[in-house]
């Protein structure tokens, strides 16, 4: 297998051991061939990142671990594989742990064994419970920070959160529905993914409070732990929708959105208006079919640049009170859509 690239890195970016992939290298027996794909993988990322390598500044070596939708991971790594080349020659290399679902016990042993390796930071979105929070105090105390991607873990050791103001975020689509529902109001469906993660679940307070303050004849039904993903979350939608027929809005916080409405097209149930988040590839073709009305859109890569700046901050012995700022939440509709890149 034909590389550039010394074993030990291979092994850093595949997650692998310098043994295991020295065995799949040199051709020997015994390895599986999932092994040899992840090395193969990890060979093609270090290629693709070296391309744009040029200068010869520090390189920092992070690792972005997300418990989330694989739609929404493709448009992350998009993000920071595009931002990575903004800050030569001071190269970033970034190795990505992606699951659309993962136990907190999976995902403290896979931060506690990237710990042990070694790298120059950790970017992550995970669930806000204590376990996590304590493997995050784990990487802080070895000397490697931790920035939390678009849901915080506020009562952690992490440096920085990186992303959007949520509850703001929440408070628009409150807004977003009430006006356009009017006075004879309805029932907003509202989707969650799981309400472990605190990003989802201050974008929900933010509504609630901007319903019950403004606009008393909307009312609320909530779905959750189907972990944006298609099936489970459409099996959630169909149920609420069989239990309750004054749903007529919907407002995705957690996505699933194909499928959320393919249940209103099942039950033959039309849909008054349906906010979103992210443009992702789903939500984007959504949007220019007129199926969704409004996604609220934060930019990745402002958030991805914010994360960079927190790890070279702390790599270069800048001070710990410098965070990033919050990106700022976009109002999208089929008219003002961004170009993909």
């Amino acid at each position: 297998m034909a590389h550039l690239f010394l074993v030990k890195d291979i092994a850093f970016q595949a997650g692998l051991s310098t043994a295991t992939v020295d065995r799949v290298l040199n051709g020997r027996p015994g390895v599986r061939r999932q092994t040899e794909m992840r090395v193969k993988a990890a060979i093609a990322e270090l290629e693709k990142q070296q391309a744009g390598a040029i200068g010869s500044g520090r390189m920092l070596a992070i690792d972005i671990v997300m418990e989330t939708p694989q739609r929404f991971s493709d448009a992350v790594r998009a993000a920071f594989e595009a931002e990575m080349a903004t800050f030569l020659p001071g190269i970033f290399r970034c190795r990505f742990h992606f699951a659309e679902v993962m136990k907190p016990a999976e995902l403290v042993q896979l931060l506690d064994r990237i710990r042990l390796r070694g790298t120059h930071g950790i970017v992550l979105k995970a669930p806000d419970v204590a376990e996590v929070a304590a493997a995050v105090a784990r990487a802080d105390a070895a000397g490697i920070p931790v920035v939390t991607l678009v849901t915080d873990l506020p009562n952690s050791a992490r440096i920085a959160y990186a992303g959007a103001d949520n509850r703001a975020a929440g408070e628009t689509a409150a807004y977003l529905i009430g006006e356009f529902l009017g006075a004879g109001g309805g029932k907003v469906l509202v989707t969650l993914s799981s309400g472990r993660f605190r990003g989802e679940e201050e974008r929900e307070i933010g509504f609630r409070r901007v319903i019950r303050a403004r606009y008393p004849n909307i009312r609320i039904t909530e779905i959750s732990e189907g972990h944006g993903t298609d099936a489970a979350t459409g099996t959630l939608a169909a149920a609420a929708l069989a239990a309750d027929p004054a749903i007529n809005a919907v407002y995705s916080i957690g996505g699933g959105n194909r499928a959320v409405l393919a249940a209103f097209d099942m039950a033959e149930r039309p849909v008054r208006v349906f906010v979103a988040h992210d443009l992702d590839a789903d939500n984007r073709a959504l949007l220019a079919a007129r199926r969704i009305g409004f996604v609220l859109h934060h930019d990745l890569k402002t958030d991805a640049r914010s994360a960079f700046r927190a790890i070279i901050g702390r790599a270069t012995a800048l001070p710990r009170a410098v965070t990033p700022s919050l990106s700022s939440v976009e109002i999208v509709t089929p008219y003002n859509m961004p170009a993909a890149d």
